[in-house]
């Protein structure tokens, strides 16, 4: 690169480091969190099922009315809700952040019934007044009064909003409609028979209109247009729309109602109130206090290491840390305590992506023996450092921005917050790493650093390094055996799940629910440590407005809740019980049937895409090795016993991410390998590539492992369970890549001979002759 190109980059790197730091401190200083129940708590709403005439309120019709409100408050833009059913006609909805509970309600509990009515004629305004109640009359005449006032008589209903595809807010500025709702009908047969019977009456006829009814109330009556031919009714699509003078809010409100579709069973308000945090602020300002003094640990481990170059790596990751955030305020994004695993995984990747670029460069500056120039040097390492992990580093990144892609799209609550907060975490981590370190480093390793290169850190290839480099790469000739004795341990662990099974939380299997009321604000920390001393070590407790108090537990039998009773009291002192009702599970069989299918997705599309980056047989290998992590994981659990709830799908999610990432860095060593080798054994170039990788697991592991040990030992709640089974998973995921995907590469290559092999292309050469390389 010419000095002229080296210092154009450097300033347009440099610029746009700037502006996106200003951006980010712009938004950490003006823009509030929106933190979740688990952190801040949130705004708790109760429904009750209406029974009426042909209302069945039953299993099967209640989980229903629970999906549709999900679905509603989903559409709401509320992230991180919790709904579950209570008891045999209730449902509880907790909304975090919520600034206008009122307006929440009025979308989510609305019955939302939505016909399609032909209209018979006008009707007069005492016909109106008599008119029976309407919500007795499915099947008879209706009178109703249009947008404008005016009565109109109603055949039977001929369309449900059943046969609405979808419907969506839309804006008008030529006609000067504003804004309008569109439909499109799944069954335009039946809107064509609907329109060609109204279109046989004359122009201005009342029974020439189409009434469009939600709730018994007409939103909008339109008339058939002129060119409608009479039995024949618009055709080729099935589309109209409803106006009414809407503003945008009012647009998209009535859209999401019409998609989302009716309530099977109509609710009403019982209960309303505001909750505290789940979490407690002690186990919150414990676990930050544990964050900061890792998240310390690392940077001076990094110091430690690689000197100079670990100090700008540590400032790199504060400005990571910052610009991450600021992510997640500019997209509203709400921060629980499955969003910060996310967080720590990406913190993860960006510490990793800046010691893949350390080793790199430690290579490329011992390999410039012979240059001159001690500037040149200096420059050519960190340029080639940089040049040399880009294709990791990308690799691993866009895997896993594939799996959390698909985490958001296709999943719902903790698990698509996960996705949302890892997406925009590993955004960040890729900048700073490749743009922002970049800058420090240009600018930093010149003059004094470059004359006295031992203070860059970069200098000198490390012991550890050395350490490696005097074992043999043969280690992996026996690969049958390696898989054979993990294969092993990995059946031993993995029988806890027949053995013993998961012993599954409230989450995953529902539980009971008992609100009481005390005589004075209650301290959550006492009531926490009184219930774990009575043997509820699952019990999930928060405060509530009015000196209230809630708590979720496990299944429970009616004869223990006095044992939860007089927990409290001890804790409280008086307090009076107002409910116990069962609950169902937060994490129902459709959330989990959605995460596991966006799981599996996500799979699927990170072997498609490293079959097209390495080979299909590495790509493979990665997810078998995978697949052997979580079942390992799985396996500790069930065999100690540890619960399993929500906070552990987030950790799961996180010890995938840490092991795609491992195997990818390895593989794409092993592919380069194999270009520069191309006669060596595949054994002995995955056993080279996982000799040379080890330095960069070794120092990433411990810088890792120093934010989750300070959560393991100083915090308290989920977030310990958080933090012990990333770092099972994360050791067991190095170790996988060892054990099981390099040894499964080398025996797929032995049955099909080709893995990561690069193929011959012509590349021109610096005197501009072809050369086939």
């Amino acid at each position: 690169m010419s000095g002229t190109s080296e210092r154009r980059g450097l300033l347009v790197r440099g610029l746009l480091s700037l502006i996106v730091l200003i951006a980010s401190g712009a938004l950490l200083f003006t823009t509030e969190p929106r933190l979740g129940l688990d952190l801040e708590g949130g705004t708790q709403i109760t429904l009750e099922g209406i029974p009426g005439d042909g209302v069945v309120i039953d299993d099967e019709s209640m989980n229903q009315t629970l999906e549709v409100i999900r679905r509603r408050v989903d559409s709401l833009g509320v992230a991180e809700p919790n709904l579950v059913r209570s008891g045999d006609n209730r449902v509880v909805v907790e909304l975090p952040g919520v600034e206008d509970p009122e307006e929440a309600l009025a979308t989510i509990g609305r019955t939302a019934q939505l016909t399609i009515h032909p209209v018979i004629a006008a009707a007069s305004p005492e016909e109106a007044e008599e008119a029976a109640d309407p919500e007795a009359q499915a099947t008879e005449e209706l009178v109703l009064t249009d947008e404008n006032g005016a009565a109109l008589r109603l055949a039977p209903a001929a369309m449900t909003g059943e046969a609405i595809n979808r419907a969506t807010a839309r804006l008008d500025g030529q006609t000067g409609r504003g804004w309008y709702v569109g439909l499109d009908f799944a069954d335009a047969g039946g809107w064509a028979q609907v329109t060609g019977q109204a279109a046989c009456a004359p122009y201005g006829d009342p029974a020439r209109r189409v009434a469009i009814v939600l709730d018994n109330t007409i939103i909008s009556a339109p008339e058939v247009q002129g060119d409608t031919t009479c039995n024949v009714g618009i055709t080729g699509g099935g589309e109209t729309s409803i106006t009414g003078d809407f503003n945008q809010e009012e647009a998209e409100q009535l859209a999401l109602l019409i998609s989302d579709g009716a309530l099977p069973v109509p609710v009403e308000v019982v209960e309303q109130r505001t909750l505290g945090p789940t979490l407690g602020q002690d186990a919150i300002d414990a676990s930050i206090t544990a964050a900061v003094i890792g998240i310390s640990i690392t940077g001076l481990f990094l110091i430690f290491v690689y000197r100079l170059a670990g100090l700008i790596a540590t400032i790199a990751l504060t400005a990571y840390t910052a610009i991450a955030f600021g992510l997640l305020l500019a997209i509203g994004a709400t921060i629980t305590l499955p969003g910060l695993a996310g967080f720590v995984l990406a913190i993860g990747m960006a510490m990793d992506a800046n010691v893949l670029i350390y080793e790199r460069s430690r290579e490329e500056y011992a390999a410039g023996v012979g240059t001159k120039s001690a500037k040149r040097r200096m420059s050519n390492a960190v340029n080639g450092g940089f040049k040399g992990a880009i294709t990791a580093i990308a690799d691993s990144n866009i895997t896993t921005l594939l799996a959390a892609a698909l985490l958001f799209a296709l999943a719902t609550g903790p698990v698509r917050g996960f996705g949302i907060t890892l997406s925009t975490g590993v955004i960040a981590s890729m900048f700073s790493a490749l743009v922002l370190s970049r800058v420090l480093q240009q600018l930093v390793f010149r003059g004094p650093v470059a004359r006295h290169p031992k203070i860059s850190g970069i200098a000198h290839l490390g012991r550890l390094r050395q350490w490696f480099e005097r074992r043999s790469p043969d280690f992996l000739k026996n690969w049958r055996k390696w898989m054979i004795a993990f294969g092993i341990v990995l059946v031993v662990v993995g029988s806890g799940l027949a053995v013993r099974g998961l012993n599954l939380g409230v989450d995953f299997t529902g539980g009971r629910y008992i609100s009481y009321q005390a005589e004075q604000e209650p301290d959550l920390g006492a009531v926490r440590s009184s219930l774990e001393q009575a043997g509820f070590d699952d019990a999930a407790v928060s405060g509530a407005d009015g000196n209230g108090l809630t708590i979720r537990t496990g299944p429970l039998e009616e004869e223990r809740v006095g044992e939860i009773r007089e927990a409290v009291i001890s804790a409280v002192g008086p307090a009076e019980q107002l409910q116990s009702d069962l609950i169902g599970p937060s994490l129902g069989e459709e959330l989990r049937d959605r995460a596991i299918l966006a799981l599996l997705l996500g799979a699927l599309a990170q072997v498609i895409y490293l079959s097209f980056r390495f080979d299909w047989r590495l790509g493979l290998a990665v997810i078998v090795g995978l697949a052997a992590d979580v079942v390992f994981l799985l396996g500790v659990f069930a065999w100690t016993g540890r619960l399993v709830d929500g906070v552990f799908v987030a950790s799961m999610l996180t010890v995938i991410g840490y092991s795609v990432n491992d195997s990818v860095v390895v593989f794409d060593r092993v592919r380069e390998l194999r270009a520069d080798r191309p006669k060596d054994p595949f054994y002995r170039v995955a056993g080279a590539a996982v000799l040379q990788t080890m330095p960069r697991t070794v120092n990433t592991g411990i810088g890792v492992f120093a934010v989750l040990g300070a959560l393991l030992f100083l915090g308290s709640g989920s977030l310990v369970d958080f933090a012990l089974a990333v770092i099972i998973g994360a050791v067991i995921g190095n170790v996988t890549t060892i054990v099981v995907a390099a040894p499964l590469a080398i025996g797929l290559d032995a049955k099909w001979p080709g893995a990561a092999r690069v193929r011959k292309k012509k590349k021109r050469d610096e005197h501009g002759s072809g050369a086939v390389v």
